[in-house]
């Protein structure tokens, strides 16, 4: 049995390499090919291309992206000529998945969906897109089961595979004494994204909200999670902020998180992460001012932060575009560590959201769909 799988950024990636895991767990024999990164390559997965190069936050920005992009799909729809896989598992990243779908489909391969692109906050119209190319939608968010029924799409709900993956790697006290921090002071963990142009835009100015927060908050200490594979010249406004306790770590996000009192985070992916270890948090994004203007227009929701759309309410602050200012982070910051009231009320909302991404084996369930249709096609 062969499958060609694609993702296209750090968070697919893992996902790939929890899924591939069980695929091969369940069915020894399977190939699984495709576009991925160090999470899908470990697990198992043969490299077709390497999804480095390909992600970029916003429209405008993407533009750089398209050369890439074209060699990319071309290399990966060949391959599929050649090699007449069972399946196509594409994970989110519409931009790119949607078209290899389509030109993969003409093959008679059957197209499977996994982590569904965020259609229901903006681009519904892609609906048509995928009614047309997609055998079977697999879903992580509860809410998407019933938005895709709706449009007699295939879709069933397996749960999210953070549940399973967001552990961590050694507890508060032993992470924090390793980076020459103190267990009991309070700890603010910051997530600046894992896209180049994502980092540069926040990091800076979150790193002078960690000063503003440093005067305010005794003892106050600070852990970057760096994503893996981002230039280190991207961080360096860490070093230049001269905070006396803070540390950089790569890679080790999930012990970060669950070693930390208040998160400062970007939206996306981290932002569940960080529910999964009930940790209040100060959720921000920003875009190029012209992609902002362009997008801003076809955004359906008032939120964008997903603790929050899962919630259905505004449970954690969200700081975008002109509103992202070191001063407005440090002020939420402050009191989430300061207002004990304010903690718990969030975590007790983060609690709930968590009861909402179902139990543990997410992967294991995607895993089993994907071999039912193959088994059920032949």
């Amino acid at each position: 049995m062969r499958l060609l799988l694609s993702c296209g950024e750090p968070s697919g990636d893992l996902y790939a390499g929890a899924l591939t895991r069980e695929l091969r767990a369940l069915s020894p024999g399977i190939a699984v090919s495709g576009l991925g990164g160090p999470q899908f390559s470990r697990a198992g997965g043969v490299l077709i291309d390497d999804y480095r190069g390909l992600t970029a936050t916003g429209l405008t920005e993407s533009l750089a992206t398209l050369p890439k992009f074209r060699r990319t799909i071309a290399r990966l729809a060949a391959w599929a000529r050649e090699q007449r896989p069972d399946a196509l598992v594409v994970i989110d990243f519409p931009e790119l998945n949607l078209r290899l779908a389509s030109r993969v489909k003409r093959l008679g391969v059957p197209v499977i969906y996994y982590i569904s692109p965020q259609i229901w906050a903006w681009r519904a119209g892609r609906l048509k897109t995928i009614r047309k190319l997609v055998d079977r939608m697999l879903v992580i968010f509860p809410f998407e089961e019933a938005i895709y029924r709706r449009e007699q799409v295939p879709v069933e709900f397996v749960g999210h595979p953070l549940v399973d993956l967001a552990t961590p790697s050694s507890s508060r006290a032993s992470f924090l004494q390793r980076l020459a921090l103190v267990p009991d002071a309070p700890t603010v963990a910051i997530l600046p994204g894992s896209r180049s142009n994502e980092v540069s835009r926040i990091l800076p100015d979150l790193i002078a909200a960690a000063a503003l927060i440093d005067r305010r908050v005794p003892r106050a200490q600070f852990v970057v999670a760096r994503a893996p594979m981002l230039d280190g010249r991207l961080f360096g406004a860490v070093a230049k902020a001269g905070l006396p306790r803070l540390a950089v770590v790569e890679g080790d996000t999930d012990a970060a998180l669950a070693s930390a009192d208040v998160v400062l985070t970007a939206s996306g992916t981290a932002t569940v992460q960080t529910a999964l270890h009930g940790v209040p948090m100060v959720v921000v994004y920003r875009l190029s001012p012209i992609t902002y203007r362009l997008v801003r227009p076809l955004v359906k929701l008032d939120s964008i932060a997903m603790v929050n759309l899962i919630a259905g309410k505004k449970i954690v602050p969200e700081l975008i575009q002109n509103a992202l200012t070191p001063e407005a982070v440090a002020a939420e910051a402050v009191s989430m560590l300061t207002d004990e009231s304010r903690r718990n009320a969030i975590r007790a909302e983060l609690s709930r959201v968590r009861a909402q991404l179902g139990g543990s084996g997410a992967s294991r369930r995607a895993a089993q769909a994907i071999l039912s249709v193959i088994e059920n096609r032949n």
